[in-house]
């Protein structure tokens, strides 16, 4: 469907005009490569397409503007992290008011008790505790499955993504081993040693991994997110709880992306019953902060093994956990942004840019397809939507791609990176999202119309 020839010209063309519109952030570049690796903070970012990432002058709701004064329509949002808009008016006057009051203290402060009972109503673990990140949050229920079960190995979901955790970057090769994920950096031992993998969707698969009796945890997200949208098969996750306690091992749900399903994310809208929730970015509306939630039976069984003396030496746990800005962050974000309100005037809009995107893949006769997740929805190089992630890694196409991220980041919009996938917040309007489909069918159309 695609030419490849005329994919490179009007890539190559987009690269120019992107040049063009950016001279203040080709030059913050230039300057950037001598004192960053690559140019950028962190290594991923010279991945975005145009030679070089676009430099943020300010970002406020659903908008942000670059140095070079452009403006784009952010269906980004931070992959998750700014899914509250950015710098959300309650959340910020919650941090400018706790500034003022002390930022880390390594004490509590009454927020703390508010965001966990919130936390409880809306997922239904009853006591929680809190990091500085997700990734953090997974690391220690990782810590803490190990120590209650006295088992090693750590279930995971090919091509699954839970932050830096060290387990979670495996992958199986072409026998059905698990391996080291390609690019994986510097991994402390062998991935089997840690990790077993299955992919999504495979109980039999999940079956035969926890049989051996060595599995501590599964650790999963309740729908594919990171290589784009595999939403979970009819009965898929009661199955795998089932599974868990089958074979004695514990069930950690990472809800930081499917926040987008809902209030309560899939474990209150599906019913899930996990013995661990892990959760970050979104609830902080940006502010680094992460939480895991446990059971009660959890909860006394660590406490019978976590003797006092010895609390701040495990591994869980940092100096600024728990700390008096997140928190703060955390209790207006979730009192009153990411309220039920927001959620249901976001759905509608959500939906109306994966119809508006449906209708021009109908329309150009595009062999490609769309997954929807709550205020979530992305296209996918394929005709019928992925069940594993292998599947959905498989109808990745990187040069499209990067022809079509960069062509939209020209016409004023950012998707998140490195997939097709779109988010909604609070703050975006009918006519952002009208405005994307125009865009998109702009593009669609050039896209398939070779000379």
């Amino acid at each position: 469907m695609i030419d490849r020839e005329h994919l490179n010209h009007l890539l190559e063309r987009e690269q120019a005009r992107f040049v063009v519109h950016h001279p203040k952030g080709a030059a913050i570049f230039k300057e950037s490569k001598s004192v960053m690796p690559g140019g950028v903070p962190m290594s991923w970012m010279a991945k975005w397409p145009g030679g070089f990432p676009v430099v943020v002058e300010s970002a406020k709701g659903a908008h942000f503007v670059d140095i070079d004064g452009n403006t784009y329509i952010d269906l980004c949002l931070g992959d998750t992290g700014s899914m509250t808009g950015h710098s959300p008016d309650a959340t910020v006057a919650a941090i400018k008011a706790q500034i003022d009051r002390g930022i880390t203290m390594m004490l509590p402060t009454p927020d703390a008790v508010i965001v966990s009972r919130e936390l409880s109503r809306r997922f239904g673990l009853p006591l929680w505790q809190f990091t500085v990140s997700a990734t953090d949050a997974n690391r220690h229920v990782i810590r803490y499955a190990r120590m209650l079960t006295g088992r090693d190995k750590i279930v995971i979901i090919d091509r699954c993504y839970h932050g830096s955790v060290d387990e979670t970057f495996a992958t199986l090769d072409i026998h059905g081993a698990t391996v080291a994920r390609e690019g994986n950096i510097g991994a402390p031992v062998e991935l089997a040693v840690t990790t077993r993998v299955v992919e999504f969707n495979d109980l039999t698969a999940m079956e035969l991994a926890l049989k051996m009796g060595d599995v501590a945890a599964i650790l999963m997200e309740p729908a594919m997110t990171n290589v784009g949208i595999v939403l979970p098969e009819q009965g898929y996750l009661t199955a795998v709880e089932k599974l868990a306690k089958k074979y004695g091992a514990l069930l950690i749900i990472d809800e930081t992306h499917t926040i987008s399903f809902g209030p309560g994310g899939m474990t209150a809208g599906l019913g899930l019953k996990p013995d661990f929730l892990t959760i970050g970015k979104a609830i902080g509306s940006g502010v680094p902060t992460g939480t895991f939630g446990m059971t009660q039976e959890v909860a006394n069984q660590i406490a019978e093994f976590v003797k006092l003396v010895e609390v701040d030496t495990g591994g869980v746990g940092g100096t600024l956990a728990g700390n008096a800005l997140s928190l703060a962050a955390m209790r207006a974000t979730l009192s009153e942004v990411l309220t039920d309100a927001a959620y249901a005037k976001m759905q509608p809009l959500a939906d109306l840019w994966a119809d508006g995107v449906e209708e021009v893949i109908r329309e150009c006769n595009l062999p490609w397809s769309v997954n929807r997740l709550g205020i979530r929805a992305e296209y996918i190089f394929n005709t019928r939507a992925p069940r594993t992630g292998r599947e959905a890694a498989d109808a990745g196409d990187f040069e499209l791609e990067q022809l079509i991220h960069l062509y939209l980041l020209n016409e004023g919009f950012l998707l998140t990176p490195f997939h097709n996938m779109a988010l909604i917040c609070p703050d975006t309007t009918e006519a952002d999202v009208d405005a994307h489909t125009a865009a998109f069918r702009k593009m669609c159309k050039e896209l398939t119309s070779a000379p």
